[in-house]
């Protein structure tokens, strides 16, 4: 009745409250350039909000990644980027831009890859540092696209990713019961698993596959890894790529796994309302309370200073997979 939408309406007014304090903490890029060495940066309407409900703008966001550059650019370094753009902020839809064209600065590095689908190449842009870093978020690249493997190698991945990816029936335990269950068989089978928030709504799995094996044995071994679970949580999760056949279920997603497929790096913000951020979990806090929503511009830089970057071991040496497939062998799990 009427006492609910009052607390509502409370929790709202509490919660702009709340941002506006937060906002007054975050600071903005001031001037209208960057200087990076020789390079200059021009910045184009810093005050622009891109966030409306929290006030935050455009010069708080390129301040962000500014801010925690030195952690971020190891997993941008030498990937080809897929910019998704808003420069009208989170409420604009936004769109891809692959190719760097020739509005990009001669100091921005490019990787050229031949697209059979256009039938041309594009010249992807390679982030490798802070300068380029802001010449993205001045495009108004909220979020950050890189692919998963490098340009001198760029068959073979460094990583696996499955992405659970909840329908919007199911709720936020659901995805954190899947997560545990692949946490679990990857104990069974002896790797290394990390857990990420996609900001949004789900979460990422990523297993370390050191450019070891090429991008259609990386998408093969996530594909058994996803049907694994999916046996195991019949009742919530799916393998169906069509939203109308899988109806309320979490999607367990291995097509990640492509050359050229591209995920919203860690410790990138999202164009979502309250300015979260892609945020890497220690396993002991994927359980029960954690909420995507708990990781974002406000407080992302202070929980880096609190547990250091506790993604790196993605980019490691990567998992033996005939040891894996050995292991599930020997416990009659691919019978």
């Amino acid at each position: 009745g009427k006492s609910n939408t009052a607390s509502k309406r409370i929790t709202t007014s509490q919660r702009n409250a709340a941002s506006k304090r937060n906002t007054k903490k975050l600071e903005a890029i001031a001037g209208s350039e960057l200087s990076f060495g020789r390079i200059k940066v021009p910045i184009s309407n810093a005050t622009k909000i891109y966030w409306p409900d929290e006030e935050i703008n455009k010069g708080m966001m390129i301040n962000y990644y500014q801010s925690i550059a030195d952690v971020i650019l190891p997993y941008l370094k030498d990937r080809p980027q897929s910019l998704k753009r808003n420069p009208g902020g989170i409420n604009d839809q936004g769109f891809f831009h692959k190719d760097a064209g020739e509005q990009a600065p001669d100091w921005v590095k490019t990787y050229p890859v031949y697209s059979e689908s256009s039938n041309k190449t594009i010249d992807y842009i390679i982030c490798n540092n802070k300068a380029t870093l802001a010449y993205l978020n001045n495009l108004g690249c909220i979020e950050l696209n890189p692919w998963h493997s490098r340009t001198n190698k760029d068959d073979y991945p460094d990583y696996l990713i499955i992405d659970i990816d909840p329908s919007e029936k199911n709720n936020f335990e659901e995805v954190i019961e899947t997560a545990q269950c692949f946490k679990e068989l990857c104990d069974v089978i002896k790797i290394d698993s990390f857990c990420k928030t996609s900001g949004a709504t789900g979460l990422h799995i990523y297993i370390p596959m050191g450019r070891k094996y090429q991008y259609e044995e990386v998408k093969d071994f996530a594909r058994l890894l996803c049907m694994l679970v999916n046996d195991r949580l019949p009742a919530i999760t799916s393998m169906e790529r069509s939203l109308k056949k899988r109806g309320n279920m979490i999607y367990l997603d291995y097509l990640q796994n492509r050359r050229g497929q591209t995920i919203a790096s860690v410790y990138s913000l999202r164009p979502r309302p309250g300015a979260t951020v892609s945020a890497p979990l220690n396993w002991n806090e994927v359980k029960k309370g954690v909420r995507p929503s708990d990781f974002n511009i406000y407080n992302m830089t202070e929980r880096l200073r609190n547990t250091g970057d506790i993604f790196k071991g993605i980019l490691g040496a990567g998992i033996n997979m005939r040891k894996s497939l050995e292991i599930l062998e020997s416990t009659g799990d691919l019978e």
